[in-house]
């Protein structure tokens, strides 16, 4: 299933915060979620990676929260929900990060922002 929200690519990152917000709301627990930018990475990501990176990866394998990344580093993994935040990138980058948040999200898809 994909849910579109539309959104420019400066309030991308907001739409995507709401989203998340309204899924873990509804029940979604946060280690079914995953975060993936097209564009500048998100401040959670940001603040994760200054513990270094063998931690902030580390949480990509414990699954037990939301996984913040960048769609064009992030390693191969799947979750129950994948929010696809739409913030940059070239059309070729989108195409790109759509087709592969379609892959790894095995329940839902949120793309948030203008993306196929």
């Amino acid at each position: 299933m994909v849910e579109r929200v539309e959104a420019a690519p400066e309030v991308a990152l907001e739409r995507a915060d709401d989203a998340l917000d309204r899924l873990l709301d509804a029940g979604r627990a946060p280690g079914q979620v995953l975060v993936l930018t097209t564009g500048e990475p998100h401040p959670w990501q940001q603040h994760e990676e200054s513990f270094g990176a063998e931690r902030y990866w580390a949480q990509l394998d414990e699954a037990q929260d939301v996984f913040y990344a960048d769609v064009s580093a992030c390693r191969p993994v799947t979750r129950e929900v994948v929010i696809l935040v739409v913030n940059g990138g070239s059309p070729t980058v989108v195409e790109g990060a759509l087709a592969l948040a379609q892959v790894r999200a095995t329940a839902l898809l949120v793309v948030c922002g203008a993306a196929g």
